[in-house]
């Protein structure tokens, strides 16, 4: 099989001296660092984007590539429907294919309950003038030509589409370099450095950058490096496992998926599929401390997550993960520059059974690749999107496995959060302090 194609095996494509000063300093390389960055640099901004690792080799070019406005939760839509809209904009700017196609997206129903679920989130999606709408059990199975289930129904939404997630996210970097951000790989940010009680830069692993203003889109090491400033951020991470067929017979499908398998075409002719369900907690000193957030969720999903005693080392969780360290010593982030988790054995195969049985007429699939990611999760499942309590630090993240097909738009809104400028959204609902303010928790849509 072919190995994960981002990684520590590829050379480093973003080097070079540090800066000694900028505007922004962005934490981790990911969708939302990039596409920040760039946008930032579009406002005339001197900017530096520091990744311990490899541009977007965690969950930002690992998840399924979809980027739809189904199923969003209702603060996120508008976002994800100006997110869509970005995504054909940047493809028509850059220099090279995204993999972006309209395919449309589809969450299928296995029951009538499950239908009228859906029907209740486009009453209220309606009011964003997405075009999604119900599909019966007949128009489900003309959306799915051979399909050998027969579905209750579908929420289908033909505006979505999908890229290739190791593809785009280091397409948009050069992208972003190109319009003068200046990117490091290989560049661990140990901690910030704090002057009269705010933020004047960070401390590298390579040396120390002056900035204005931090942003902190560390995706699955967020909280751990947050901590370290007193900045409590209960977020989580969950194991999410993906795999790629070789090139299959040519049928019309879009993205689709419910909590059993997920899947979409690639642009190389394979499909990308997943088990949809599946997640792995490993516990760990952050699972104890933040339970009491997570119980809604819990209780909500009570099976929805398998879960496992400690997390391997060197995890944002493991038992052995130092959680206090000097700016001057060798940071976790140092000592795990990407995070790469093992897939679970027979879990892609039982996957690639499901797909096969589901669409005998491709013939019997044949597995490409197979990978896992760690999903930053948080408890409502929505993102934190919002200024710290320290002066000069925001603060985007927690995208709970939804964050490749909206990063453009919280791009976009990053730029003009740390600017001052019009952010043209609601965003309390992602704010920090609603996890401290004494505010009921409200769960968002999971898929």
């Amino acid at each position: 099989m072919t190995p994960f194609p981002l990684g520590l095996q590829c050379p480093v494509e973003h080097d070079g001296p540090l800066p000694e000063a900028v505007d922004v300093a962005i934490v981790g390389g990911g969708v939302i660092g990039v596409m920040s960055a760039l946008f930032l640099a579009r406002k005339g901004l001197k900017v530096a984007v520091l990744e311990k690792g490899r541009v977007a080799a965690e969950q930002s070019s690992r998840n399924w590539g979809w980027i739809r406005q189904t199923g969003r939760d209702m603060a996120e839509l508008p976002i994800a429907t100006e997110a869509n809209h970005l995504w054909t904009q940047l493809q028509g700017e850059v220099e090279e294919d995204l993999g972006l196609a309209r395919l449309g997206v589809a969450y299928l129903a296995e029951s009538e309950k499950e239908v009228a679920s859906y029907e209740d989130w486009l009453k209220q999606a309606s009011a964003h003038g997405v075009d999604s709408r119900i599909l019966n059990a007949d128009q489900t199975a003309d959306l799915l030509p051979g399909a050998t289930k027969r579905f209750a129904g579908a929420l289908h939404t033909p505006s979505d589409m999908k890229a290739e997630p190791w593809v785009a996210v280091p397409i948009f970097a050069r992208a972003a370099a190109k319009a003068g951000v200046v990117i490091r790989e290989n560049c661990a940010v140990r901690a910030l450095d704090i002057a009269a009680g705010k933020v004047a830069g960070v401390v590298t692993e390579k040396g120390r950058i002056k900035a204005d203003h931090v942003m902190v889109s560390g995706g699955a090491w967020s909280a751990l490096f947050l901590r370290q400033h007193g900045v409590n951020l209960p977020q989580l991470s969950v194991q999410a496992q993906v795999m790629a067929t070789e090139p299959l017979p040519a049928l019309d499908l879009p993205a689709a998926g419910n909590n059993e398998l997920a899947f979409r075409r690639r642009a190389d002719g394979g499909f990308t599929l997943a088990a949809g369900g599946w997640h792995r907690l490993f516990i760990g000193p952050d699972a104890f401390r933040h339970l009491g957030a997570y119980m809604p969720q819990i209780k909500a999903h009570p099976f929805g997550t398998k879960y496992h005693p400690a997390a391997p080392k060197g995890f944002p969780d493991a038992w052995g993960t130092k959680r206090r360290w000097s700016s001057q010593d060798e940071s976790p982030f140092e000592r795990m520059r990407v995070l790469n988790p093992q897939p679970t054995m027979g879990l892609h195969e039982k996957t690639l059974a499901a797909f096969g049985a589901l669409f005998p007429q491709l013939g019997t699939p044949r597995i490409k690749a197979v990978w896992s990611g760690m999903i930053d999760a948080m408890p409502d499942v929505v993102p934190v999107v919002d200024r710290a309590p320290l002066e000069g630090l925001s603060i985007c993240t927690g995208m709970c496995g939804h964050g490749f097909g909206i990063g453009p738009a919280f791009g976009r809104i990053m730029a003009d959060l740390i600017t001052g400028g019009a952010l043209g959204h609601d965003l309390s609902r992602f704010r920090l302090s609603r996890f401290s303010d004494g505010s009921k928790l409200e769960l968002g849509p999971g898929l």
